[in-house]
């Protein structure tokens, strides 16, 4: 795939895309439809958010969008004919921060918390997973819960764990904050005392001061525990991998935005490259690349990169360029240090004067000047409006910030981390403030881009629905609404976050993200209407039938027979 495009270029581009959206008839003269998706609600996602009855696909494209009865009779010889049965259609969902890759590696083998009601059944789960595998073998629960959606509230015991799987270590882990060892576990990983979890985790003891099995600590601790669990065997992350991107087609993913991120070496990325290779992706990845360890971060980066040009790949995968985690000392929620600072500056002015783009954990507006002051130096030599660089998370964004962003053309990504954190922001930051938070609706007034994402699994769900139904009404997994009315973004701006913002971070804007003529066929048709669903209903929508260059990926009754 060739990387990032010149304005003449893009101009182009967007004049050919109007004449070919507008010109319908010219097109349907000259080529005819191989399929044709009718009697629906086709939301486009073009700059006017038309609504159209029907979509005409051929070579695995859009030919063009209208009525139903037009766009039959674009139909070819043969032609497939979907009836969609009033139901609704929308452009495949991008996920534009999300740690898919490493999920989908260990997708096969671990046990999935997510979206479980009650710590009962969570617990339950762990006991069916000791009892179908061999005393002495690994149970995992990597992440993608909290204890607020449980009803009980509250997060597991080590007593209870070991009740349920006594003869096997078991690690659970919640978000970056705490991680569960049963006594096998502990013994397996020999962890003893404060040392075995540097840097900064710390052991929960008893009161005759034995460990308990509970770690404090943060990411870059929970990531060198996690790293010394025993890893699945290459056909079992190939596996994982297939099965892991079928469940996001299942939901109306059609493609990622891979943020990289703790435990992601070199050698992490053969799956999805075997996948890639062999053709079997069902979804299209643009990966980024972290630093993978700290102190060498740019001359690491520096030659990971030598062959990997940006935008280096094809329509299905490609290199989209260095990040999250750039420069260690960065990826924290405290202040960055002057050294930490001068080694981002010199990593981010090496990126601009190769023209990747990058994505950046940044996590409290307190210290996103430091950020801010250097990317703003950058420009005066090396300008990045057009290199897409996107800050993440930040929800705590001011607006003075987010014009400063704007002035430098940086993308927004906006995961939907409050959906399961915004208690403890209230308590951070208070009540009133927490209203405010994230300022979605004043980043879109100033002409920001804002993507979406769930930066799952660690952290949250990867379920694309349940971000949507979070951006639009602010109440958090636990049921409270931490954030204001005020700042909720539109159903439709929601669904731009997801759809075309997202493939403009993945610099794909110009191939998917929208149902226009001329776009991939990437799509998904809904079992509820997104536009007029109850909001409180939105997490639950899935995909019915979900198409990736117009070839089915996923089916659900009553499309079940289109897999054939």
């Amino acid at each position: 795939m060739p990387g990032l495009r010149s304005n003449s270029a893009r101009l182009s581009c967007y004049f050919a895309a109007a004449f070919i959206v507008t010109s319908p008839v010219g097109i349907a003269s000259a080529q005819s439809a191989d399929m044709i998706l009718f009697n629906g609600k086709i939301l486009t996602v073009d700059k006017d958010f038309s609504t159209q009855q029907a979509v005409a696909i051929t070579d695995g494209k859009i030919l063009a969008t209208g009525t139903s009865a037009a766009m039959r009779k674009l139909a070819g010889r043969g032609a497939k004919l979907i009836d969609l049965g009033g139901r609704t259609v929308i452009p495949g969902l991008t996920d534009g921060h999300i740690h898919g890759i490493r999920a989908a590696l260990t997708f096969g083998t671990e046990v999935n918390w997510i979206g479980v009601p009650t710590l009962k059944d969570a617990l339950e789960k762990v006991g069916q997973a000791a009892k179908a595998q061999k005393p002495g073998s690994w149970i995992v629960v990597a992440g993608g819960w909290t204890e607020e959606q449980f009803a009980e509230k509250r997060r597991p015991t080590p007593a209870e764990v070991a009740a349920v799987a006594p003869e096997n270590p078991v690690y659970i882990q919640h978000l970056y904050d705490w991680l569960l060892l049963s006594p096998k576990a502990m013994e397996a990983l020999n962890i003893r005392d404060d040392n075995d979890v540097a840097p900064g985790g710390k052991l929960t003891r008893d009161s005759d001061n034995k460990p308990t099995g509970i770690i404090d600590a943060g990411g870059a601790a929970l990531g060198k525990i996690f790293d010394k669990l025993p890893k699945p065997t290459m056909e079992q992350q190939i596996d994982g991998s297939r099965k892991f991107f079928r469940e996001m087609n299942s939901l109306g993913i059609t493609g990622i935005v891979d943020g990289g991120g703790v435990s992601m070496y070199p050698a992490n990325y053969q799956a999805v490259f075997r996948l890639w290779q062999d053709k079997q992706l069902t979804v299209r990845v643009a990966y980024h690349l972290c630093a993978p360890k700290p102190g060498s971060e740019l001359a690491d980066l520096q030659n990971l990169t030598q062959l990997s040009p940006p935008g280096f790949g094809d329509a299905m995968l490609h290199f989209n360029g260095p990040g999250e985690i750039l420069i260690w000392a960065d990826w924290t929620d405290g202040d960055i240090t002057p050294d930490g600072k001068a080694k981002l500056a010199e990593l981010l002015r090496w990126a601009a004067s190769k023209r990747y783009t990058i994505q950046l954990h940044w996590n409290p507006d307190r210290t996103v000047h430091d950020l801010l002051d250097v990317v703003e130096d950058i420009n005066k030599d090396f300008p990045v409006r057009d290199l897409r660089w996107t800050v993440l998370h930040l929800y705590t964004a001011s607006e003075a910030s987010l014009k400063r962003m704007k002035a430098l053309g940086l993308v927004w990504g906006v995961q939907d981390g409050l959906y399961f954190g915004g208690e403890r922001l209230q308590k951070e930051v208070g009540v009133e403030q927490a209203k405010a938070m994230p300022r979605i609706a004043t980043a879109m007034k100033l002409g920001l881009v804002v993507g979406g994402g769930t930066d799952a699994h660690r952290v949250s769900s990867y379920n694309p629905f349940v971000s949507l139904q979070w951006y639009l009404d602010g109440t958090t997994i636990g049921g409270t609404k931490t954030r204001g009315d005020e700042e909720a973004p539109s159903r439709r701006q929601v669904l731009e976050m997801y759809t075309r913002n997202t493939a403009y971070m993945a610099n794909d804007d110009d191939k998917r993200g929208t149902l226009e003529a001329g776009k991939f066929a990437d799509l998904a048709v809904l079992s509820a209407d997104y536009m007029t669903a109850p909001v409180k209903e939105i997490g639950k929508i899935k995909s019915v039938l979900t198409m990736l260059g117009g070839k089915v990926v996923y089916a659900a009754p009553p499309f079940a027979e289109e897999r054939r």
